[in-house]
């Protein structure tokens, strides 16, 4: 079935398909003549994002988990892939929901209310137990541009005063380089801070430009003040895009982090974080993220690097 939206009708390109995916019924795809994305509803996830015409797009997705569901009586996580967000700091889960593992079930595993608007999907989650907080997410192609926008919004509705900031987390496909354009004036020494123990791969800064591999034996995770990301992958280049605003910031004060997973899972995650803020029932907080898909343009990884901060 294909939902034209009003946008789409008045010209603008986008239009929104319901879809079978992987074995998930009442999928959506998003598609604007640029990129196209892919939504989950089942697992409320934003599954894909790719360029027209591609079939492996740049999201990390776990085929050995197609079509099945998050079981909530295992008490463990389940790795789909894709987009999603989770409460910062993660410090503070054990103090909301009694345990530090896995990550609150209403933020991006259990199934949302989807329904198509104008130029994407709106995913709505239940309330979290723990936190008392709804998700809403508006996720969106922009007409005639190769981006996507995701802006979700924290929504108190019940228990307790929480003091919590909205932390988007990316999986994404094997990349052949990952880049973060740091501050030109960090609060970090070196212009980031190593968040776990292990040396990252390969990791070098040249001036602002900070880039690394995926190290494929240990975890390795790196948080900047910086908003700007990118991932370099064989055929295309995504940017993640993020606006700092005042406030305090998680895990010391970072904006953007890195995450890259050993084998045989071989993904890394691109993050962002907004500030804490202490939210009441009725309270709402919100962010923009945004998604720039571009083809490949040059062999040389840093060139292609400082083009997509352009």
């Amino acid at each position: 079935m294909l939902f034209v939206t009003g946008a789409a009708a008045e010209g603008t390109g986008v239009t929104v398909e319901r879809i079978s995916y992987h074995g998930w019924s009442d999928c959506y795809l998003i598609a604007n003549g640029s990129v196209e994305a892919v939504i989950v509803p089942a697992i409320g996830r934003v599954m894909q994002l790719r360029l027209k015409g591609e079939t492996n797009g740049a999201f990390w997705e776990n085929r050995a988990l197609d079509g099945l569901l998050h079981d909530a009586a295992s008490n463990d996580w389940t790795n789909f892939g894709g987009d999603k967000c989770w409460p910062a700091p993660q410090s503070a889960w054990f103090q909301h929901q009694g345990q530090d593992w896995p990550p609150p079930v209403a933020f991006g595993e259990q199934p949302v209310n989807a329904v198509a608007v104008e130029r994407g999907v709106v995913m709505t989650s239940l309330i979290d137990s723990g936190y008392g907080i709804q998700v809403v997410r508006l996720v969106e192609l922009e007409a005639g541009q190769p981006v996507m926008r995701i802006r979700t919004e924290y929504r108190k509705l019940s228990g307790a005063p929480v003091t919590v900031g909205i932390w988007t987390v990316t999986q994404m496909r094997e990349p052949e380089r990952v880049c973060i354009q740091l501050q030109a004036a960090s609060k970090f020494a070196a212009g980031f801070v190593r968040l776990m123990p292990a040396e990252p791969a390969d990791l070098k800064v040249d001036g602002r430009l900070l880039s690394l591999g995926r190290h494929k034996r240990q975890q390795v995770k790196v948080g900047t003040d910086g908003s700007r990301l990118a991932w370099l992958g064989r055929n295309c280049v995504v940017r993640i895009d993020i606006d700092i605003r005042p406030g305090e910031y998680p895990d010391g004060g970072c904006v953007t982090e890195v995450y890259t997973n050993p084998d045989p899972l071989q993904y890394v995650e691109l993050e962002t974080l907004g500030p804490l803020t202490a939210m009441n029932p009725g309270d709402r907080i919100e962010q923009t993220t945004v998604y720039t898909v571009t083809p490949r343009s040059t062999t040389d990884l840093e060139a292609e690097a400082r083009n997509a901060f352009c």
